[in-house]
């Protein structure tokens, strides 16, 4: 009789454990990064329009997997790479060749440990230029891609 009700109380451990795990996972994966800056999560909720100013771009956010998010950014900062790093968009370290982007809309990648890096195009070009030495321009489209 004792040991049946041990394994009462046991299954229904097992139950209320694997129910926790099931929780998390599902919410870790419903397709957020929550790695997102509070700022950039923000932003989502209000349809992808960052910052404040009088010139506009559209930035477009190409992750390892293929996914596709897309910015209007609003600023009055002279490059791009001001504008993104107010925004909370991306961040990363200064380099001999200026800022070296490692995270992009929450997500990090590191040429180091993995091969892939962030590239940076102007209107769907390879750009000849970093983020922080691009100016902005009205109208432009800029993007990041993760290649490898």
């Amino acid at each position: 009789m004792r040991n049946k009700l041990g394994l009462k109380r046991l299954s229904w451990m097992l139950f209320a454990v694997l129910f926790a795990a099931m929780a998390l996972i599902t919410t870790g994966c419903n397709g957020k990064n929550t790695a997102d800056s509070d700022s950039a999560s923000q932003t989502k909720a209000e349809g992808n329009v960052l910052g404040e100013g009088e010139t506009q771009f559209e930035l477009n956010v190409v992750d390892r997997d293929g996914n596709e998010t897309n910015f209007k950014v609003n600023t009055d900062k002279e490059t791009v790479g001001e504008a993104l790093l107010e925004s909370g968009l991306i961040a990363g370290e200064d380099g001999d060749y200026g800022l070296y982007v490692k995270t992009v809309n929450g997500v990090t990648v590191d040429y180091d440990e993995d091969g892939e890096y962030w590239a940076f195009y102007i209107n769907d070009q390879y750009a000849t230029t970093g983020v922080d030495a691009t100016p902005v321009k009205e109208g432009e489209v800029y993007s990041f891609k993760v290649e490898k």
